[in-house]
């Protein structure tokens, strides 16, 4: 029960580091790039990444983590997966409209299930579904304002979520700390060498000819510091939970985002921005109650079925013993 109770606290941390982590680097990029004239975000994914991997090595050689052996051709694969899908999602927003993008973001978790249910034979309840389908129309009717579609945008999108999904459900017996320490190095690197490019495609500014003023610097490299929580709380979170509720934590961001620029930022807010938030936060109410839910009813199955073995040894080591006992006093008669 103790292990149980400590699992469940470190799901709790997990997902609480992740939403606080995001919304504040999401903030901090929003002042870097509306407001600074920062615009070169896949750039500025690279040098968080290399940011998160330098933390780390330093952590791992000051023994906070121990760095297992992953097999290199593994890792190679997913970190270039994962930096692939960052700089997809990042043309899909240039080469869209904004509602297309979020539409992409937003079929990444049908996408999700629908692999995990043919690759890794997972079933979901229909309780799930439903809470997922409700999250989903909430989170589309708060953010999705226009759905322009062309050629290009469309299959830099399927391309963007088909990365997502295969980075995100690739299993490997290995930390999220581990995972993250060794796989950074090359999505940093891809990220590093196609970032300008992509940034110069969508902004026509080259990122070395930019003028960089003190509070510019300041605001990257607050905007690093953060990252490492981000990067870290998202590895932890797919590790302890898995890749669909971290697509549904995802979501809550957007919606505490969109709050957070009407609080904060001042952005325009509508009825129809309240209404979807409002039946977003409905459905990922009914997602965590249903997962917990049938979280329960695994733990009392699995309980159940090793208190009838417990139970049932017993009773076998007194039959033997009994038999054995009959064969000794046959044996004495003759």
């Amino acid at each position: 029960m103790g292990e149980i109770t400590s699992f469940q606290l470190g799901v709790i941390g997990a997902l609480f580091l992740s939403v606080a982590s995001s919304v504040s680097i999401v903030i901090c990029n929003k002042a870097l790039m509306s407001n600074l004239g920062f615009p070169f975000a896949t750039t500025l994914t690279s040098w968080h990444l290399m940011v998160t991997f330098c933390t780390l090595h330093a952590a791992q050689r000051f023994n906070l983590f121990e760095n297992k052996p992953i097999d290199m051709k593994t890792v190679m694969l997913f970190g270039i997966l994962n930096g692939v899908s960052i700089g997809l999602l990042n043309l899909s927003l240039g080469f869209n409209s904004i509602g297309f993008y979020q539409m992409t973001k937003l079929a990444i978790i049908p996408f999700t299930v629908l692999l995990e249910t043919i690759f890794l034979k997972k079933q979901f309840s229909q309780n799930i579904k439903l809470s997922l389908f409700l999250l989903l129309v909430g989170v589309g009717i708060a953010s999705i304002t226009d759905l322009q579609l062309n050629l290009v945008g469309t299959i830099l999108s399927l391309l963007a979520i088909a990365t997502t999904c295969v980075g995100q459900i690739k299993r490997l017996n290995v930390s999220s700390t581990q995972l993250l320490y060794q796989s950074a190095p090359f999505q940093a690197a891809i990220l590093f060498v196609s970032g300008p490019l992509v940034d110069q495609l969508l902004t026509k500014q080259n990122v070395f000819a930019h003028k960089y003023s003190p509070i510019v610097l300041a605001f990257i490299i607050l905007s690093c510091i953060i990252s490492v929580s981000v990067n870290f709380s998202t590895f932890l979170v797919i590790g302890k939970t898995s890749p669909v509720t971290y697509q549904v934590l995802g979501h809550l961001k957007t919606c505490l985002v969109l709050a957070f620029g009407y609080t904060l930022l001042h952005d325009p807010f509508t009825d129809r921005n309240i209404i979807g938030i409002l039946i977003a936060i409905f459905g990922m109410g009914l997602y965590s109650y249903f997962c917990t839910q049938e979280n329960k009813k695994k733990q009392s199955d699995s309980l159940g079925s090793q208190m009838k073995e417990k139970d049932a040894t017993p009773f076998l080591a007194v039959e033997k013993e009994g038999h054995e006992v009959k064969n000794s006093n046959k044996d004495s008669l003759v």
